[in-house]
């Protein structure tokens, strides 16, 4: 079948086209290799900075060497006017099929996307202590399709790119690991709340994973290591807050379960009461009240 005007290739017009697509080649030879270089470099920076396989990435490198070849192509093409109605034919076909091939793939390329996005900004790293929406836990693998979380009971969530770039991350280790960790716990109205408080402070302060956060001036000013706040009066209980610093929010959810653990035990031997919900049963025989 003839597609277009027939192509001459006869003189020295064929040494023209072949000297001129080798140098197109070199051309796009040396772009892709500096390219790629630079490439590298950012993936092995990011790589470093998410603490995961750079290997990850290397889809990257493989479709930048496609792109700038395939400008290659579409530039030697589009340069003789023999041969550019073949191309523009086989460009059209060729586009037809991308534009079917795209369509099925949305939520690949979409997975890819925002993989990329998290490579560039960062967000979260291997290691970081996430909260999602529905998922709790530690990153455990990033890749360009898909993050990895693996919560508290060691189970894992693979979460498509696309679904954790467009939700609210709570990220404990984004910019620094330490970790204010509140503990509420509630006295009975009758209870000592100086005592209450004492008693708090002296169990966490004893407590190996607390870690000072004050301030020169706070220390100066002879502020307390933990700090205990009344912050309501509810219909049975005083509330308190104690806020307890640790190195990480592990460490912090492992000085809690200890710390009401202790302070239960202290409060029971002090005479400190926790309120618990009390009812006045009610029974009746042949109508009338026992």
């Amino acid at each position: 079948m003839m597609v277009g005007a027939i192509i001459d290739f006869t003189g020295t017009k064929w040494i023209d086209y072949t000297l001129y697509s080798l140098m197109v080649l070199i051309v796009a030879f040396l772009v892709h290799r500096f390219l790629r270089m630079l490439l590298t470099r950012f993936l092995k920076k990011s790589s470093a900075d998410l603490n995961v396989d750079p290997t990850n990435y290397t889809f990257l490198n493989n479709a930048l060497g496609l792109v700038v070849f395939f400008i290659g192509l579409l530039v030697v093409l589009n340069s003789f006017p023999e041969v550019r109605e073949i191309g523009v034919t086989l460009f059209a076909g060729a586009g037809i099929f991308a534009a079917i091939i795209g369509f099925a793939s949305q939520a690949a390329f979409s997975n890819i996307i925002s993989g990329i996005f998290i490579v560039i900004f960062k967000p979260f790293r291997v290691g970081d202590v996430v909260t999602q929406t529905n998922y709790k836990g530690i990153i455990e693998d990033i890749t360009l399709r898909h993050v990895v979380i693996c919560d508290f009971e060691n189970r894992r969530y693979v979460v498509p790119n696309s679904i954790i770039s467009n939700d609210v991350i709570h990220n404990s280790s984004l910019y620094e690991l330490k970790t204010g960790n509140f503990v509420f716990i509630s006295i009975s109205y009758d209870s000592d709340i100086d005592l209450a408080i004492s008693i708090i402070q002296d169990e966490a302060m004893a407590h190996p994973l607390l870690i000072d956060n004050r301030g020169a001036e706070e220390v100066e000013a002879g502020a307390p290591l933990v700090t205990v706040r009344v912050v309501s009066l509810g219909d049975s209980s005083v509330d308190l807050r104690a806020t307890c610093w640790t190195e990480d929010f592990i460490k912090g959810f492992e000085l809690k379960t200890d710390l009401y653990r202790s302070v239960k035990l202290r409060f029971d031997r002090e005479g400190i009461e926790i309120p618990f919900p009390h009812r006045t049963i009610v029974t009746k025989t042949n109508g009338k009240v026992n």
